[in-house]
């Protein structure tokens, strides 16, 4: 007898029971009441997470409301559910307990959880809502609602706890979830207009009129939000009123008010219903202290001049819940630029990483190691490190752009920021604390993130998570979980590419300071204290990026030590480590192509110019491994690029500065591709030129349709000098002249116009990080002439004062954006004074007397005119005024040689006999390495000089760039000496008839 009683103890352990003697004691009970064998109980009950806690619920429920239980025993699957449920939620036991009507759910099962929209169809109808008014006001229907929302919960819950592995449906039933919160919003919001209009007791406090115009918008944050709700959460809401026809603002505004605060006590406060959750409106402007309610505006202003860092965060997971959905919208999509644009406020990113610190300070000391969601390594740190990664990356990256955080984990990856196991590791690790947490939740249906202490309440959590082992496995899981995370959450959130990115501190020194001294100073670095900081960040750590370092920089260095500035190409590099470190491509590129690595050191140890692009765009680093990547991509791209940009921003100062990042992304694209020899000085010209006009063209478009006026007058953009040209070389003036054509009589209006149109062009434009310098000297009467002129006041200009150099400078004139008629007039009216039928004697001697008192006047005091590359002897001034000349001589006659290129103008000079082959190539050499020579000490130098440096390093950087092999500097000073004088002897001999006479240098 006593051994079968204790095998009978034993099949109840093994089923799950703990309180043994008792559990034998109620399955005889619970036989006695559903008429079914004691023994056949047990292994039923063994599917339920307590099976002891079930087995009460199940004997309440029956003695207290008979056949509830009984009645739906016989069907396997609604046991099944009912048994799960009752073993995991002594909570919706208890709602059984008061409304057993509701165990129907068990029948539905196999049927899917209703939509969002059928969640509110059934709260609707359950609450009489007609034209956004439920049928009453009073405390009955708050508790309908709260009925109604748990029979929903109970059906998410038996789908939750029926899976075979609760990970899996996680995403399901959190969806679900939040589906259900946005609906009771909905629903209590109905209640509320309700109870101000048609109050069960009392006076209306408004009028139905004042709330059917209140345009009333629930905005739900953070995991109602993103759509990732829990079992008990606050739903973290903003409010956001406006008024609708006659109804003043303040009105709204008092109106939605009393309608959140209603909605609010409708949800949580105390009744024969218990309350179901807080609705937390504290996210909103100023927190507690702010208004409940503002308006749109009123967000914006605030969030435009006051709001602080972690509020943009938190705006991340916005999206409308309730109300009225289309202000919800207009909500969501004004401040989502706000949101995105957050990162480039100072100290973002720190004040983001100081307050995940806080968030963890504040938790009890007795708690820090038992929080699921704030402790080290619990949720929290997933979710700030994927929202800080989204912040930083989806500024330029829509693809990025998820409330929810396993969305926006896997986009992450996917667009390479961060590494795919990690975001497996990390996706895997959050799903699985998720469910954890639900578990706890659900047990009474109330908000907890604590880790239980008791082994029996452990043991019942691994059961309820469906895994084996017991609560010393549930523990040692749970352990491991954390530490993962916390390492993944280190390396991510804290990892160098933020750093890069958004300016954040270095990475800690590991490597010896002796051996990495001693190794630097052997290969050249010339600041070895700086360098080794560098190294050891980029090698800290056991992370797979920090593997492939070690293994790529002995090689590295060795490159980088062979560049002109060896210093800055680590700097460089580091700061492109950092911002795709943990990007697999960038570092499998890397391994696998010795080239590749090769191009990135030389590019980044040969220009500061590009080292700085280059950190603004890492990903362009790509572009090293495809030679046509480096390869201009054409106007016709651009142009629709630019069009795209302008197509999908409503702010012309948003779109203009897209543009313009467009645009140094593309100089980016020339730069590498000049440094690398894969586009010559003669392809260079034109793309950069290729460049400024879309820019400009978008620019003006744009403008002209923002601009009131525009039906005044036609407008075009005239380019001149080297941009007319399309002979632009980096960091090059845009030179340009402005030209309109009024529509009207009234020609002031059109003048004020366009004049309009050019002070937005100049604002607009105005780019401190690579300057586009509108440049408007070459214009009639120079800086004493206006800055826009009509068409006609041209004509008349050239007609009756025109001077030589004036019909010089247009030989250079291109149409570069505006209205096509006007450009066409403007060549036509260009090409009358540019190309004379003659030009007198005196005219020629003009041009020459001119070009003298340059050479004399206006290089800057003290240069060395042998050195300077645009204004000196035998430089690009000698070789353009030369050319020039002989089109204003003959280019009436020649009409091949109606051109704005030097070259292609010198090319036609030749094969029309004006000038000797030899001498032409002189001149062609001289043009090609001046202009080589000056885009290559902006490279080098960052900044615009004509000035050929003294100083040997600054030299030597520029032969580098030139592809003059190591220790150039000399040679390259010669070189230049050397073709300059051949060109200068060409010159003197054709330009001013001079003898040949001998050329020597005056040391």
């Amino acid at each position: 007898m006593v051994a079968r009683d204790q095998s009978a103890l034993s099949g109840l352990a093994r089923s799950g029971f703990s309180r043994l003697t008792e559990a034998k004691q109620w399955l005889a009970e619970l036989s006695e009441l559903l008429d079914v064998p004691a023994d056949a109980l047990a292994p039923e009950l063994s599917v339920a997470a307590d099976p002891d806690s079930a087995l009460t619920h199940l004997i309440a429920l029956e003695r207290t409301h008979e056949g509830s239980v009984g009645g739906r025993w016989a069907e396997e699957t609604q046991r099944h559910a009912l048994i799960r449920l009752l073993g995991a939620s002594s909570g919706l036991a208890e709602f059984f307990l008061r409304h057993p009507e509701h165990l129907d759910v068990l029948a539905l099962t196999r049927e899917d959880i209703p939509s969002a929209s059928d969640m509110r169809a059934d709260f609707f109808t359950a609450l009489g809502v007609t034209n956004g008014f439920a049928a009453s006001g009073g405390d009955d229907a708050a508790c309908l609602l709260r009925e109604r929302y748990r029979r929903l919960l109970a059906r998410i819950a038996i789908v939750d706890l029926s899976a075979q592995d609760p990970k899996e449906v996680l995403e399901r039933v959190t969806a679900h979830l939040s589906d259900a919160a946005s609906a009771v919003l909905e629903a209590a919001l109905a209640i509320a207009r309700t109870r101000l209009t048609a109050p069960d007791v009392g006076r209306a406090l408004f009028p139905r009129s004042d709330v059917e115009l209140t345009r009333f918008a629930v905005i739900g944050m953070g995991k109602a939000g993103a759509r990732e709700l829990n079992y008990v959460s606050d739903v973290d809401v903003i409010y956001v009123a406006e008024g609708d026809g006659e109804l003043s603002q303040s009105r709204a505004i008092d109106v939605a008010t009393r309608l959140a605060m209603h909605m609010q006590r409708i949800v949580d406060e105390p009744a024969v219903e218990p309350g179901l959750w807080e609705v937390d409106p504290n996210l909103r402007p100023e927190g507690k202290d702010g208004a409940l309610v503002r308006s749109l505006d009123s967000h914006l202003a605030y969030y435009e001049r006051w709001a602080k860092s972690w509020e943009f965060q938190a705006l991340l997971k916005a999206r409308p819940l309730a109300g009225d959905a289309a202000l919800g919208r207009e909500y969501v999509d004004a401040v989502s630029p706000l949101v995105w644009d957050s990162a480039h406020r100072s100290d973002f990113v720190e004040s983001v990483q100081a307050m995940r610190g806080r968030v963890t300070a504040n938790i009890p000391a007795d708690e820090v190691q038992r929080q699921i969601k704030l402790g080290p390594g619990g949720l929290r740190d997933v979710e700030f490190t994927v929202q800080l990664l989204q912040l930083v990356h989806g500024q330029t990256d829509e693809s990025v752009r998820h409330g929810g955080t396993l969305p926006a984990l896997s986009a992450l990856s996917d667009a390479g920021y961060i590494g795919r196991q990690e975001a497996t590791d990390f996706a895997d690790a959050y799903r699985y604390l998720r469910v954890l947490e639900h578990r706890l939740q659900l047990v009474r249906l109330r908000r907890t993130h604590l880790m239980p202490r008791e082994e029996e309440n452990l043991r019942v959590l691994a059961r309820s998570a469906r895994q084996s082992g017991g609560a010393s496995s549930l523990v040692r899981t749970w352990e491991r979980t954390k530490h993962d995370v916390r390492e993944l959450h280190e390396r991510l959130f804290f990892r160098p590419l933020l750093s890069a990115v958004a300016a954040l501190p270095e990475d800690e020194l590991t490597l010896s300071t002796d051996q990495a001294k001693a190794r630097l100073t052997a290969i050249g670095f010339r600041d070895p204290r700086g360098a080794l900081g560098h190294i050891a960040a980029l090698t800290a750590g056991v992370s797979r990026r920090a593997t492939i370092q070690r293994h790529l920089l002995p090689v590295m260095l060795r490159w980088f030590a062979e560049g002109a500035d060896p210093d800055y190409g680590l700097l460089a590099f580091r700061r492109l480590s950092d911002a795709l470190g943990s990007s697999h491509w960038f570092l499998r590129m890397l391994r696998d192509s010795s080239m590749v690595a090769e191009r990135l050191t030389r590019v980044l140890s040969s220009s500061r110019y590009v080292g700085e692009l280059l950190a603004a765009f890492p990903e362009s680093s790509a572009w090293l491994e495809d030679d046509t990547e480096l390869r201009p991509i054409g106007f016709p791209a651009l142009r629709d690029e630019m069009r795209a940009i302008f197509s999908r921003h409503e702010s012309l100062e948003r779109a203009a500065k897209a543009v313009l990042r467009v645009r140094r992304r593309e100089i980016l694209r020339l730069a590498l591709g000049a440094i690398l020899d894969i586009d010559g000085v003669t392809e260079l010209g034109p793309a950069l030129a290729d460049v400024t006009d879309a820019t400009l063209q978008g620019m003006l478009r744009q403008i002209r349709a923002t601009v009131p006026g525009g039906e005044l007058l036609e407008f075009a953009i005239v380019g001149m000098g080297r941009f007319g040209g399309a002979e632009l070389g980096f960091g090059s003036d845009t030179d340009v002249i402005y030209v309109f054509r009024p529509l009207t009589e009234d020609t002031a209006k059109a003048q004020d116009v366009a004049q309009k149109y050019v002070a937005e062009l100049t604002r607009l434009t105005d780019d401190p990080v690579l300057p586009l310098d509108l440049d408007v000297d070459l214009r009639p009467e120079g800086k004493n002439g206006p800055v826009v002129r009509s068409l006609e006041s041209y004509r008349a200009y050239y007609a009756r004062w025109s001077l030589t150099w004036e019909a010089q400078a247009l030989l250079r004139a291109r149409g570069v954006a505006g209205d096509e008629s006007l450009i066409r007039d403007f060549i036509e009216l260009a090409d009358t004074v540019r190309y004379p039928a003659q030009i007198s004697e005196n005219d020629v001697r003009e041009v020459k007397r001119i070009k003298a008192r340059v050479e004399n006047e206006r290089l800057p005091r003290g240069a060395d005119p042998l050195r300077h590359v645009k204004l000196g002897r035998g430089s690009l001034s000698d070789v353009e005024w030369f050319v020039q000349l002989i089109q204003l001589q003959y280019a009436h006659e020649v009409v091949s040689l109606q051109t704005t290129s030097t070259l292609a103008a010198l090319q036609v000079a030749v094969e029309s006999g004006l000038v000797k082959p030899d001498e032409a190539e002189q001149l062609r050499e001289a043009w090609t390495f001046a202009s080589r020579a000056r885009s290559a000490m902006t490279l080098w130098l960052n900044r615009t000089t004509d000035v050929l440096p003294i100083e040997r390093r600054q030299l030597e950087g520029i032969a580098r760039i030139l592809e003059y092999p190591p220790g150039s500097a000399g040679a390259l000073e010669e070189d230049y000496f050397a073709i300059t004088r051949r060109a200068r002897r060409v010159f003197e001999q054709s330009f001013y008839g001079r003898p040949d006479v001998p050329y020597t240098r005056a040391f």
